[in-house]
């Protein structure tokens, strides 16, 4: 079914014919747990246990970076348990959420309320704590400031709707632009990336957003069927009185003139993430951060003026994922994808859109700075054996991703805003 579905394009069937000989066993990223204390080993069990997609890239991280991430992994994903689990009250929940962070410095601190299917991570949190306390100062800091200005961002919004646009980057900032913004600290933290990569925040919440609002954009129907609503209103009030109208087919005219505003919203994170992107130098750290928003933006290009999102489930095909995780490990191959969708989204830009203008103004400037020599000249292009490895088994985990993502609700504290 799978080569069905890319016999039109015969470079993905070349790449799901290498995944499905090969596998991905024999590149995993092997750790010396020998040499990791019994409770690190535990961590990373977690980590395997509750991040579906996410583990292996994590591992695949360079040094002590490799570490550091997978504490703040956890440690979020801790904070993400309590404030998923509707069975907590509002006023247990929101202190829980504000005072967090907290808890990471006390050895003892542990919550054993929750029903949440990832609650071992909350039940076992001396595990987590005390690896977190023996990171050095410099990441510490690091995941102790995010944690807690999320878990504060996460508490005002348990009661309150996503109403004008403002709103919205201000809810995807709390849930993945601080995960962009912390990641990008630990990355000059381990002096793997220079400090510029760190400082400039504003670089590293686009990362996050756009990820976020791609998530949002793609499961209205979802997020609809499980009673959760994450478009702003600003934008859904424009063409309905009513967000859940945007289902019934006698809607799909209004449904798709707001689509196609939101997803123009979150093309305009595209040049940022273009810039973050020729700035980094680390090999491991840029197939990180590089193909989740390639991803991203070929989900974009399927959802735009699209009515399967308001009938059912929009998804790229697997064999087209697998080929943007191997082909993303360099800026000028990062440069080419953007540049392929965003010609794709213009080809389907309608005269009659009422965002058309603002469309068509985004996607000019994301093709000149998909073409800019300086941005396509400012990384190596020589990738090394180890990293070829490395790709393929970022490509042979789409499977995962692909599967995982699609049930996540978009107001997790995903590493990557998924």
């Amino acid at each position: 079914m799978d080569i069905l579905k890319s016999l039109g394009h015969p470079e993905e069937i070349i790449n799901l014919f290498k995944y499905k000989i090969g596998g991905f066993c024999s590149i995993m990223p092997t750790l010396d747990y020998d040499s990791m204390s019994e409770t690190l080993r535990t961590c990373y069990a977690y980590l395997n246990q509750t991040s579906r997609s996410f583990a292996a890239v994590i591992q695949a991280l360079d040094g002590e970076l490799r570490h550091a991430v997978c504490i703040f992994y956890l440690v979020l994903r801790a904070l993400d348990t309590v404030e998923d689990d509707m069975s907590i009250p509002l006023e247990k929940k929101v202190p829980l959420l504000q005072d967090f962070h907290t808890f990471l410095y006390q050895p003892q601190w542990s919550f054993a309320e929750s029903r949440e299917k990832d609650r071992q991570v909350l039940e076992d949190f001396p595990t987590i704590s005390v690896e977190f306390r023996n990171l050095g100062e410099e990441y510490r800091d690091v995941i102790s400031d995010i944690c807690h200005r999320m878990g504060v961002g996460m508490a005002e919004f348990l009661e309150k709707k996503v109403s004008c646009m403002k709103e919205w980057d201000k809810y995807c900032h709390y849930v993945a632009g601080l995960v962009g913004i912390g990641l990008s600290r630990l990355f000059s933290a381990s002096q793997l990336e220079d400090a510029e990569v760190g400082r400039d925040t504003e670089l590293a919440n686009s990362m996050g957003l756009f990820l976020q609002k791609t998530n949002i954009i793609r499961d209205y129907l979802e997020d609809q069927q499980e009673g959760r609503a994450f478009w702003p209103q600003e934008a859904w009030s424009q063409f309905t009185a009513r967000l859940e109208d945007f289902s019934h087919p006698q809607h799909l005219s209004s449904a798709l003139s707001c689509l196609n505003l939101l997803v123009t919203d979150a093309l305009r994170h595209v040049p940022d993430v273009i810039a973050y992107l020729s700035r980094l130098r680390n090999q491991s750290v840029f197939n990180f951060c590089a193909i989740p928003q390639v991803m991203a933006i070929a989900t974009l290009s399927a959802c735009y003026n699209n009515p399967q999102v308001f009938q059912g489930v929009v998804k790229i095909r697997k064999g087209q994922a697998v080929t943007l995780m191997m082909q993303a490990t360099n800026m000028c191959a990062v440069q080419s994808i953007i540049a392929q969708y965003s010609q794709e989204i213009l080809q389907k830009v309608s005269v009659t859109d009422p965002s058309r203008e603002k469309t068509l103004f985004i996607l000019s400037v994301i093709r000149e700075k998909s073409l800019s020599p300086a941005v396509l000249s400012s990384r190596a292009h020589h990738i090394s054996p180890v990293y070829v490895s490395a790709v393929m088994l970022l490509a042979a985990l789409s499977w995962q991703y692909l599967n995982a993502t699609a049930g996540q609700p978009p107001g997790g504290a995903d590493m990557q805003g998924h």
